[in-house]
C-alpha cells in the first residue's frame, strides 16, 4: 500500500484554491499511490474561522456539499483515495473533521475529540468535538484517523496496532522542528502507534510543511520544510 503525504500550500478561506491543490496532488500521484493525505482543515484552511457562528457556518461545509461531492468525483476519476481535514457543518453544529474517501464513497468521517482546534474561551455551543474513534479498512489494512492535538491530549484512546493517519496544522519554525520538535512528535506518535503518518501543510500562519512518517518512535521519512512536495510511503498491511 502506497500513501502520499502532501505538504501543499493552503490558503485560508479559499476553498476553490485548496480544491485545486487537492486535485493537483491526486493527478500527480495517479498510478504512484493508492491514497493521498492532507492536513487538518485543509479544505478551508486552519485559520478560516472568526468564532462568530453566523459567519463561520457559511465557511463550514456539509458532508453532502458540492466541495465534498467534487472530491468524491476525483477519487473515481483519478483512481486515488483521499484523506483531508475540513471544517464540517451538521445542522447547527461545527466540527474540525477529517474525511476519508475512495471510489466516490465515504469510508470514514472522523470528528476531532480534542478542543484545541478552536478558541474555546470565545466559542459557544455550536462549536463541538466528536466522541468516537474508529478504524476503517483500506486495502487490507486498518487505518485510524487522529487530528493534531488528539494524540497529545488523549494518546491512550488512540492506542492501536494499526496505522494512524495524523493530519495537523503546526506552525513551529524549521529551526524549532530540527532542534527538538520532530523528536518530541516522534515520541508522542509512538505513545499511540508504531506507525504514524503526520501531514502538515504550508500556509501563511505560517506552517512550514515537512510531512513525516514516524515508525517505532523515529523519523522514517520526511519532506523538506517550506517546499511543496508529496512524500510517498510504502506501508505493509
Amino acid at each position: 500500500m502506497r500513501i502520499g503525504l502532501a505538504s501543499f500550500l493552503c490558503k485560508n478561506k479559499d476553498i476553490s484554491f485548496n480544491l485545486s491543490q487537492i486535485e493537483r496532488a491526486m493527478r500527480q500521484v495517479r498510478g504512484k499511490a493508492d491514497l493521498v493525505c492532507f492536513g487538518e482543515a485543509y479544505l478551508q484552511g486552519f485559520d478560516c474561522l472568526c468564532w462568530d457562528y453566523h459567519t463561520d457556518k457559511d465557511m463550514a461545509v456539509e458532508i453532502g456539499s458540492e466541495p465534498i461531492r467534487r472530491l468524491c468525483q476525483w477519487t473515481r476519476e483519478y483512481g486515488v483515495a483521499l484523506i483531508t481535514g475540513y471544517i464540517e457543518r451538521e445542522r447547527d453544529s461545527l466540527y474540525s473533521s477529517c474525511i476519508a474517501l475512495e471510489d466516490g464513497r465515504v469510508l470514514c468521517n472522523y470528528r476531532r475529540i480534542s478542543r484545541g482546534w478552536k478558541e474555546y474561551w470565545r466559542t459557544d455551543e455550536h462549536y463541538k468535538e466528536g466522541d468516537s474513534i474508529e478504524a476503517f479498512d483500506f486495502h487490507g489494512a486498518k487505518i485510524t484517523l487522529a487530528l493534531c492535538g488528539d494524540l497529545w491530549d488523549y494518546p491512550e484512546r488512540f492506542k492501536t496496532d494499526h496505522l494512524i493517519v495524523w493530519p495537523v496544522s503546526v506552525n513551529f519554525s524549521p529551526e524549532e522542528w530540527e532542534r527538538n520538535e520532530l523528536e518530541e512528535y516522534a515520541k508522542q506518535a509512538a505513545s499511540a502507534a508504531d506507525r504514524v503518518l503526520m501531514i502538515n501543510p504550508l500556509d501563511d500562519s505560517p506552517t512550514h510543511g515537512g510531512s513525516t512518517y514516524f515508525h517505532g518512535g523515529r523519523v522514517a521519512g520526511r519532506l523538506a520544510f517550506d517546499r511543496e512536495d508529496i512524500l510517498i510511503v510504502e506501508i505493509d498491511p
